[in-house]
């Protein structure tokens, strides 16, 4: 009698449980029928999810036909400076050595457009996979191997172009479907897709976990980008792949990554640069960047008061935000127009100026042989001062 009360009262219990759990999430529990799930994934369309793949899944069968991997030789001088060789009788044992060696690279890339008129297809990489290489060989996803040829590449934003030659139209290769970085906001998911360490068709996921990051903060002066940070894995080898929505479209280039205790941080050209990157590339084979010739540290207001509160300064900081110019090239713009060391720019055109970043991205936008105001601080005068950029040198 005890156990039949019990049974009656856990029975009881649960359909209690349920009737509350219907209650609170009805639709989640009637969507399960059949083993069928629709999902409404971050910053992507509804994906209905099939015998129990998730989105990730259906996004990378879509784009991973256009990811490739990029093999590479370059071929390196020795430096001939092995004191064991200076040993004349050493050098009769051994002859005549090599000076030179081939260096071999590995990276990825993707395929962004295909031409049956010109009989080739485009791969989107980066500068560093293909700079300085003597050979580069593509292979795609379903084992196909091209020769490709560095048709264009930028360093400034660390882009590169390789056509492949199909010779015959019929060829099918399959190009990714293109997004837009712009539309991208914080927490959306990312997917990057690549051969790190050698490891052909990797996926990993993660989100986007920061926008609009500078990449003169990662310590590369020479750069001008402004990257996607993302804690999806990015590994070496990875460079040049695509990093992808839940959609599957192309959101970024894989450029990089930073390592430290415990996490990853990796990073991606957005593709919305990349693409007109691309089309400058395949028109003219190169990238004209504006320059003035000016290495900038950020300057604010409580970093002033600290150098100036030392009673031994030579120079007194204007107490002000603005980019403070920490050196000028020899014989470049900045300097035929007068700028010096020291000088805060505070403005450029019409834009106000708080930081190096906000400067570089003015220059960017600026014309080559176009007249430039500057809005310069010198201890305590303020003046206008007119640069012409220039294209960058090489």
């Amino acid at each position: 009698m005890a156990q039949l009360l019990l049974r009656r009262w856990a029975s009881a219990l649960a359909a209690a449980a349920t009737f509350a759990l219907a209650l609170a999430f009805p639709q989640p529990l009637l969507a399960q029928a059949d083993g069928l799930t629709a999902v409404e994934t971050p910053g992507g369309p509804a994906t209905t999810q099939a015998h129990g793949h998730s989105f990730v899944a259906m996004a990378v069968q879509r784009v991973v036909p256009a990811v490739v991997r990029i093999d590479t030789e370059r071929r390196v001088q020795g430096s001939g400076l092995n004191p064991l060789l200076l040993d004349p009788l050493l050098q009769d044992a051994l002859g005549d050595l090599p000076s030179t060696h081939q260096q071999h690279g590995q990276g990825s890339g993707v395929v962004i457009a295909t031409n049956p008129e010109k009989n080739h297809a485009l791969v989107l990489t980066n500068a560093h996979v293909v700079d300085g290489v003597d050979s580069v060989e593509v292979t795609l996803a379903d084992g196909r191997s091209f020769t490709g040829a560095v048709s264009g590449s930028d360093s400034v934003t660390d882009l590169a172009l390789v056509a492949l030659p199909t010779g015959d139209s019929t060829i099918q290769i399959q190009a990714a479907q293109l997004g837009d970085s712009a539309s991208l906001e914080v927490g959306d998911w990312a997917i990057a897709l690549g051969n790190p360490y050698g490891l052909d068709s990797t996926v990993t996921l993660g989100i986007i976990s920061n926008l609009h990051r500078s990449i003169a903060s990662l310590g590369f002066a020479d750069k001008r980008l402004e990257l996607i940070q993302t804690d999806a894995a990015i590994n070496p080898g990875n460079s040049g792949g695509p990093l992808v929505n839940a959609a599957g479209e192309v959101i970024g280039i894989n450029t990089l990554v930073r390592s430290g205790p415990g996490a990853g941080l990796g990073f991606a050209i957005p593709i919305n640069l990349a693409r007109q990157v691309a089309i400058l590339l395949e028109n003219r084979g190169e990238v004209t960047h504006p320059y003035l010739g000016i290495r900038m540290v950020q300057l604010t207001q409580r970093r002033a008061r600290h150098h100036n509160a030392d009673p031994n300064t030579l120079l007194k900081l204007p107490e002000r935000d603005g980019a403070l110019v920490q050196k000028v090239v020899e014989a470049s713009p900045a300097e035929r127009a007068g700028l010096r060391r020291g000088d805060l720019v505070v403005g450029a055109g019409h834009q106000t100026v708080h930081e190096p970043a906000e400067l570089l991205a003015l220059v960017e936008a600026s014309q080559v042989g176009q007249p430039l105001q500057l809005h310069i601080q010198r201890g305590e005068q303020e003046f206008q001062l007119e640069v012409t950029p220039e294209a960058m040198p090489r």
